[in-house]
Order: C-alpha cells, then structure tokens, then sequence
C-alpha cells in the first residue's frame, strides 16, 4: 500500500514537473499548437495510468511472496513437529520395551528417527523451492510492469514529438 501510495504521489509530481518544464534560454518560446498540447496532455495520462497499473502490479507480486513465505514456514514447521512426534513415540517404545528388547526396541527407534528426519528435509526442500518460484515469479511480474511502464513514457514522448513536428 505504501508503494502505491508513493507511486501515486510522485506520478503527481511528476507530470506536474513535466507539465511545467521551462523553456530553454537559447531558444524563444513558442507556444504551443493545440496538438502539442493534446499530446502533452495525453502522455501524462497514459504515464500516470502505467505507473499506476505497476504499483499495483508490485504490491499483488509482493503479497504473493509474503504469502508463500509464510506458507512455507508453516509447512517447515508442521513437517518438524510431525517428525518430532514420531521420534517421541519411537523413544517411548524403547522405554517400554523390555530388558531383552531393547536392542530391537532401539534399532527400530533408530529407522523411524532417520525416516522421520528424511520426511522432515523432504517437506522443508519442497516448501522452500515453491515459496522461491514464487518470488522468481513476482520478480518477473514486477520487471514486466516496469518495462511496460517505460515503455509507455517513451511512447508519449515520441507522440509529443510528432505532434510538434506536424504542422
């Protein structure tokens, strides 16, 4: 929301800025035909809607991303809890176990630790490899705004020129 609101402020001042840009000293002012002006007026809109439209773009990519971290740390975390649980149970057995089944008592504790650990990493690695598609994704989104963005002010300034030069 900041960023929207920061984009929003200095798209403000900036077509204000570009609204009010002097005229250069070595050359006398001229004023502006109707369609210079209507370009003008035109480009502004059309950069202000662009930087808008990539606000919006940034803040969906980065909710996306804090959604997903978050995701991920609950599963991180349900995996661990779910692995500690089996080791619990599985040191619980070993105590039950009489004097002559110990061993066997904790050759299988043993198995059911490293199965659990294995399970645990497993969950861990995947949760973590799809919270970093997703920021590769937002990233992504977020370039392909800012290129459309740029694009769009390149674009009212070649139309600002053209209407300059057509007379």
């Amino acid at each position: 929301m900041n960023k929207l609101l920061a984009t929003l402020i200095s798209g403000l001042f900036i077509s204000a800025a570009f609204a009010q840009a002097p005229a250069t000293p070595a050359t006398p002012a001229i004023p502006a035909s109707p369609a210079v002006v209507k370009a003008e007026a035109k480009a502004v809109s059309a950069t202000a809607a662009a930087t808008t439209s990539e606000a919006k773009v940034d803040a969906k990519a980065d909710a996306k991303v804090q959604k997903a971290e978050l995701t991920a740390t609950e599963k991180k975390a349900a995996a661990k809890a779910k692995a500690a649980k089996a080791k619990a149970k599985a040191r619980a057995q070993v105590a039950k176990a009489k004097a002559a089944d110990k061993v066997t008592a904790q050759a299988k504790a043993d198995t059911v630790n490293v199965k659990a650990d294995a399970k645990a990493d497993t969950a861990i690695v995947n949760a973590t490899a799809k919270a970093d598609k997703v920021k590769v994704d937002a990233s992504a989104d977020k370039a392909a705004a800012k290129i459309e963005t740029s694009a769009v002010k390149a674009e009212g300034k070649v139309d600002v020129k053209a209407a300059g030069a057509v007379k």
